[in-house]
């Protein structure tokens, strides 16, 4: 049988730092997947957002 060939390097998980698994990528397990996507959801992470103007360049105020 041939040898399986990773895709990905392999990294540390970033919530615990144990090597990750293929199964689970980039986590180490379900419980670190999970755990991550449970600080998403309750607001731990979030994107920067910049505001602009108005698409028709007006503030709202005229």
């Amino acid at each position: 049988m041939a040898e399986i060939i990773p895709l990905r390097p392999r990294k540390p998980c970033p919530i615990c730092k144990k090597p990750s698994s293929q199964k689970f990528h980039p986590f180490c397990s379900n419980r670190c997947a999970n755990e991550d996507l449970n600080s998403w959801l309750g607001g731990k992470y979030s994107i920067p957002v910049v505001e602009d103007e108005d698409e028709d360049g007006q503030d709202g105020l005229a």
